[in-house]
């Protein structure tokens, strides 16, 4: 025979409601309190998120700082990267990524993000991103990429900046000169 335990509150010993049922909405606790979920535990969701959808669920932020130089005509990883861990295998991942490159050449450039191995940009010759070289000598331009990203996963994504030139040359990523970052916002999907 199964129990059955009947109640609208539960209570911790000293008096504050941690479980309360009001017309079918329950609640966890209270505002400024802190829940914690055991390390192993499974989330499921069974039905709707109803208006969670769209939230913004956590913010990572990596910043770079240092100098990066390539005169590569492939892909290559410039440092500038950001790790995260979505909640659920829905969520979406939104990409913010602003730099400065320096192009000594005044060549074609390009930017991409990654997620791990694979190329956000595809297998397009712009990536995400593209500078166009239009006078000779030396190009200094602010840079920023989005891209929202639906990588399916609640396990460790990382996101980073990858660039390349169009031709011979060199770009300087100046992260000594300004603070270059890439953003990573989970969307509640």
């Amino acid at each position: 025979m199964a129990s059955i335990l009947k109640v609208d509150t539960i209570q911790d010993q000293s008096g504050n409601n941690i479980i309360n049922e009001n017309a079918d909405t329950i609640t966890i606790g209270a505002s400024g309190d802190t829940i914690t979920i055991p390390s192993g535990a499974t989330l499921s969701n069974s039905g709707t998120l109803g208006s969670g959808m769209g939230k913004v669920l956590q913010v990572i932020q990596g910043t770079f700082t240092s100098t990066f130089n390539t005169t590569s005509t492939s892909y290559v990883a410039t440092g500038i990267s950001a790790s995260i861990t979505p909640f659920s295998t829905s969520s979406k991942i939104l990409i913010l990524c602003n730099y400065v490159a320096d192009n000594l050449t005044a060549d074609d450039q390009y930017g991409t993000i990654f997620r791990g191995a694979t190329n956000l940009g595809g297998s397009t010759q712009d990536g995400l991103q593209r500078s166009n070289a239009t006078t000779s000598g030396r190009l200094i331009l602010n840079q920023s990429i989005s891209y929202l990203d639906s990588p399916s996963s609640v396990s460790s994504l990382t996101y980073e900046l990858y660039v390349k030139l169009g031709g011979s040359g060199n770009i300087q990523i100046l992260g000594n000169a300004t603070t270059c970052t890439i953003q990573l916002l989970e969307i509640a999907g």
